[in-house]
């Protein structure tokens, strides 16, 4: 678990060449010549040699070329026996540098590549460096600074020029990665890499196009839970694209749907490249926001001006320090500075003004993040003022940017700055634009740490019943649901809706609306009408049984005017909504390529494609997620108390969407959904007319399949009883048991520590810690004892305590057919069968994913662990890259 699969392509000890020649000037391949010229100008360690295609001889002549990575660069027809040799002498990792290779010879390689276990960037690839390794194995230009940045990139020419850019910005790298359109290795595998790579802080994206969604989701998730990460996504497409049969789908574009994935995986978004190096930059220091509230200091009305204004564009807000704060720092400023909004030290600000007004914003609790912004005067110091802000940093424990505007004058101060690893920008917008950034990394972050439970904890719904009503529907080769269909399946989730009936006649309809009461709602149903409005097919606060028969021979007449082929069914009877001081509102669902199912939250009614009101977020829910994606809504701000009317049941809200999520959890067929209006009060709320769209879900929605980020399985949740009676639970790990981790780990012995770590670590460094307890439990799995003890807290009652006891995982290899775990038990629990429950549960999870066989590392001075892994049939050998290990195996 330690050394990941793609060291050898990243981190090579030994590398093989073959590029026709061992010089640039003895080849003709342009990549070749760029390649060689590269490696000549570089001081990698390791050893490399060449090797041609042409040369004849047997594979043990060629013993001393063997290499973890092979590099090619040749022309297309030699490309194949190139990665034939590479696969035959034992490499580990290929990278393919070509361009404008075709698609079938792409799969060709592919298979060659999978065939010898060679783990393959490329082809068409510009290839990647590793600048503190001196290694440039790429024809993307000269070798960058070293830095701890790391950037990804999917388009070669802008890689190259993000090289170009970085070299004039004093920007260094950790690794620069440049995938191309065909290559083995993807994104989620160099994200995993670089999540776990030491030498990288901070991860930098640039996404062209995603082919898993659900791999690409979780490596995301979980490089993000690491360290921050910055995306730059290109191919921005408009909302409204693609016809559709509800409103959901007419609103909702895939980049707005991009927009909520980035959200939910804790990630920060930019548009440019920019944005992308000014971002890392801000994330990689020391200190996160807690909010969006952000101070200016000034020394001129104008740039203040301009950054409030942009602050405001943004979403942020621009602090007010408190009247007693205020009152202490007014003592120590010039007479001509200002307070009110923005801190303006005026004109003839000195260093120690701008000191004294940092200090003050570091005071302050509602001080988010500070603005330091300078704008040369006559007689100023800018470079002593660059410098007492950059001294005081350490005092001040949240986020400080700065702007130094103009150029000459101040670019000593910013060079003061930048050595103090100060973000510093040439404009107020600009610095803006940064704090919001990581100001949305900070609630980003949240939202990664959520993990739903795939259903909540309301009533159980009718699930089985719900599926009956589909399968029914998708016999008659339909595909949209009637409003009584519809209606049918929300209420199967306990979803309130208005009671309705369906007449096929007008006295039908009479003896239906004097039933239910006047005033009564007259609506047309079709499965051939989207839009019930548009066609007259609505009609609402019908008050008498004349009315009621007038109006259906009215509304048959003009839907059958404005479309004459739509199936009509009838008309559905429904008694007018109660709610008279309610809110509309909308809650929908709409199907993604290739994100799968999306939620969406907004504001209802007739004109809802015309205020285009839409907040998004990717199922499952919690009650906070929920409560986030009403928040981002502009319809929220009605929702409070307004107009003499008072605030909405927001709980009502909340319940509606965590319903809507279980439904798009436990139902695969669902396709796009509308539930519109849903009329909301301070008693409630009501669902008054639904749509939904279905289609077969096919084998592959199985366990969840159809979801972009797994639920939390809580279907393996156990409980065991231990010797003496006592019972504990045994569950899938949380991210909220970081804290019960780590007291887990500092309470094993010395010895139980090494035998799990093989290392003297007495806790677990707060990166590990995250990736421990952030997991995907698509890919992997871990599994926590937990014990819980009730004690006496001194006042006759009790308290009740949770700890873990023992822990069990697995990580699946990179050939996605196998798996490594590890275990570990507390030292107080030993000799209970708790290490032999936690095993077995574990390798049942494993088998269950379709995983063929299991393996781990054991210490061979470990002898308790080597003899239960006999006892539960595991076969042991020993390992030939270190002595001091057996490796255990086992076939699920």
């Amino acid at each position: 678990m330690d050394r990941h699969f793609l060291t050898p392509l990243f981190s090579p000890s030994a590398i093989v060449v073959f590029a026709g020649g061992r010089s640039a000037d003895e080849v003709e391949h342009p990549q070749a010549r760029v390649l060689l010229q590269a490696i000549q100008q570089q001081a990698f360690a390791g050893s490399i040699d060449y090797l041609d295609t042409e040369q004849t001889g047997t594979l043990a002549e060629l013993a001393h070329a063997r290499a973890d990575l092979a590099i090619i660069a040749l022309p297309h027809e030699r490309i194949t026996a190139a990665l034939e040799i590479a696969g035959r002498i034992r490499c580990r990792a290929a990278l393919v540098l070509s361009s404008g290779v075709p698609v079938q010879p792409c799969a060709e390689l592919h298979a060659i590549a999978r065939r010898h276990g060679v783990h393959l960037l490329g082809p068409n690839s510009l290839g990647f460096q590793r600048p503190h390794l001196k290694l440039n194995a790429s024809t993307a230009g000269r070798l960058a600074n070293a830095g701890p940045l790391a950037l990804v990139s999917q388009s070669g020419a802008l890689t190259a020029s993000m090289l170009d850019w970085a070299a004039c910005n004093g920007v260094g790298f950790s690794s620069v990665i440049s995938l191309g359109a065909n290559t083995a290795v993807d994104l989620p595998q160099v994200l995993d890499f670089l999540a776990n790579d030491a030498a990288t802080q901070s991860i930098l994206v640039y996404l062209e196009g995603i082919h898993n969604a659900r791999r690409f989701m979780s490596a995301l998730r979980a490089a993000a839970s690491a360290k921050p990460v910055v995306v730059m996504k290109a191919g921005r497409q408009p909302a409204g694209s693609r016809a559709a049969l509800t409103h959901s789908a007419a609103i909702v574009g895939s980049d707005d749907v991009f927009e909520a994935v980035l959200r939910r995986a804790g990630v920060v978004r930019v548009r440019s490249f920019t944005q992308m190096f000014s971002a890392a930059k801000c994330l990689a220091s020391r200190y996160r926001p807690a909010g969006r509230s952000l101070a200016i200091i000034t020394n001129g009305g104008g740039p203040a001006v301009l950054a409030a204004d942009r602050a405001n564009e943004q979403g942020l807000e621009v602090a007010r320090i408190d009247a007693a704060n205020r009152a202490e720092l007014a003592a120590k400023l010039s007479p001509l500075a200002t307070l009110d909004t923005v801190i303006d030290l005026s004109e003839d600000a000195t260093p120690e003004h701008y000191r004294a007004a940092l200090l003050a914003c570091s005071r302050e609790r509602g001080v988010h993040g500070v603005l330091v912004i300078y704008s040369p005067k006559p007689g100023g110091d800018c470079d002593a003022i660059a410098q007492v802000v950059g001294e005081n940093l350490t005092l001040v424990a949240k986020p400080v940017l700065t702007c130094w505007m103009g150029e000459e004058s101040v670019r000593d101060a910013r060079v003061l700055l930048n050595a103090r690893s100060v973000p510093t920008f040439r404009t107020p917008e600009a610095a803006v634009d940064a704090f919001h950034n990581i100001a949305s990394f900070y609630q980003n972050q949240q939202l990664l740490q959520q993990t739903p439970p795939p259903l909540s904890n309301l009533a159980q719904p009718d699930t089985e019943g719900a599926r009956l009503l589909i399968e029914g529907v998708l016999t008659e080769r339909r595909r949209v649901l009637t409003e009584m269909e519809s209606k049918a399946l929300l209420a199967a989730f306990h979803i309130p809706v208005t009671r309705t009936m369906l007449a096929r006649s007008a006295n039908e309809a009479m003896l239906i609306a004097s039933q239910l009461g006047y005033p009564v709602a007259l609506k047309i149903d079709s499965p051939d009408i989207s839009h019930k409005s548009d066609v007259q097919g609505v009609a609402l606060n019908v008050v008498s049984a004349t009315a009621v028969r007038d109006t259906y021979h009215d509304m048959l007449a003009a839907v059958s005017r404005a479309q004459p082929g739509a199936r009509i069914n009838g008309v559905t009877i429904q008694p007018m909504a109660a709610k008279r001081r309610g809110r509309e509102i909308y809650i929908g669902m709409t199907t993604d390529d290739p994100f799968g199912p999306v939620i969406t939250f907004g504001a209802g009614g007739t004109m809802i494609e015309l205020i285009a009101d839409r907040a998004m977020e990717l199922p499952p829910l919690n009650q906070f997620l929920a409560h986030r994606l009403i928040e981002r809504a502009r319809v929220a701000a009605t929702l409070d108390a307004w107009r003499g009317q008072p605030a909405v049941k927001l709980e009502a809200i909340e319940q509606v969407l965590l319903r809507v999520s279980e439904m798009v959890c436990a139902l695969p067929q669902l396709r796009e959904m509308d539930i519109n209006p849903i009329i909301v009060d301070e008693d409630g709320a009501v669902a008054v007319d639904a749509r939904i769209v279905i289609d077969h879900a096919g084998a592959s929605a199985k366990d969840y399949n159809h979801l972009a980020i797994l639920p939390y399985p809580a279907s393996q949740e156990r409980e065991w009883p231990m010797k003496g009676g006592d019972l504990y639970t045994l569950r899938p790990i949380r991210p909220d048991d970081a804290d019960m981790l780590q007291a887990f780990t500092r309470s094993l012995s010395d010895e139980s520590r090494y035998y799990r770590f093989a290392s003297a670590m007495h806790e677990l460094p707060a990166r590990m810690l995250a990736r421990y307890t952030l997991i995907d439990y698509d890919r992997e799995m871990a599994l926590v004892a937990v014990h819980r003890e009730r004690k006496p807290d001194g006042d006759g009652g009790f308290t009740e305590t949770e700890q873990i006891i023992g822990v069990s995982r697995y990580i699946t290899n990179p050939d996605q057919t196998t798996c490594e775990f590890s275990l570990v038990v507390s030292d107080a629990y030993k000799g209970q069968g708790l290490g032999s429950r936690l095993m077995l549960s574990i390798m049942e999870i494993a088998r269950s994913r379709g995983l063929t066989e299991i393996i781990g590392l054991v210490l061979a001075n470990n002898p308790n662990m080597l003899k239960l892994m006999h006892g539960l049939g595991f076969t042991s050998a020993s390992f030939p890259e270190d002595p001091d290990f057996r490796i255990v195996t086992q076939a699920l």
